[in-house]
């Protein structure tokens, strides 16, 4: 059975560097890019990440994600996205832009990745249970 699990990294540069680094190493397993957005008070706390198909005979479905660690305004898009959605875009992916609930309305981030890889099954963005 297919599952697919959610690997987070940090919220800094570095983690940034890091998620498009895999992204470029691993071209031919990339299947999409998402930024995910939840309104805070300042605005939105932005999410990048990226879900790679199963390393050959693997039922392991990685998506890696650096969770709400970009503040941005209504306005302006930070430096971190913006790299990201160019390394997205050298990779043939336009990052997928998706509104969500800010992980501190659930009670685990284990329930806050559920629901996330909900909406994404619903939306045919990764592949359903098999």
């Amino acid at each position: 059975m297919l599952q697919q699990y959610f690997i987070e990294l940090g919220e800094g540069y570095g983690d940034v560097y890091e998620l498009m680094e895999l992204m470029e190493t691993n071209q031919r397993r990339l299947l999409r890019t998402f930024i995910f957005s939840s309104k805070t008070k300042d605005g939105q706390a932005i999410s990048l990440a990226a879900a790679f198909r199963p390393a050959r005979n693997s039922n392991f479905m990685p998506i890696y994600i650096c969770r709400e660690g970009i503040s941005e305004k209504d306005d302006s898009k930070s430096k971190r996205r913006l790299l990201f959605e160019d390394t997205s875009l050298q990779q043939g992916q336009e990052p997928i832009f998706i509104g969500l609930k800010h992980s501190s309305e659930f009670a685990d981030t284990r329930l806050f990745y559920q629901y996330i890889t909900g909406i994404l099954r619903l939306n045919h963005l990764v592949p359903p249970l098999q």
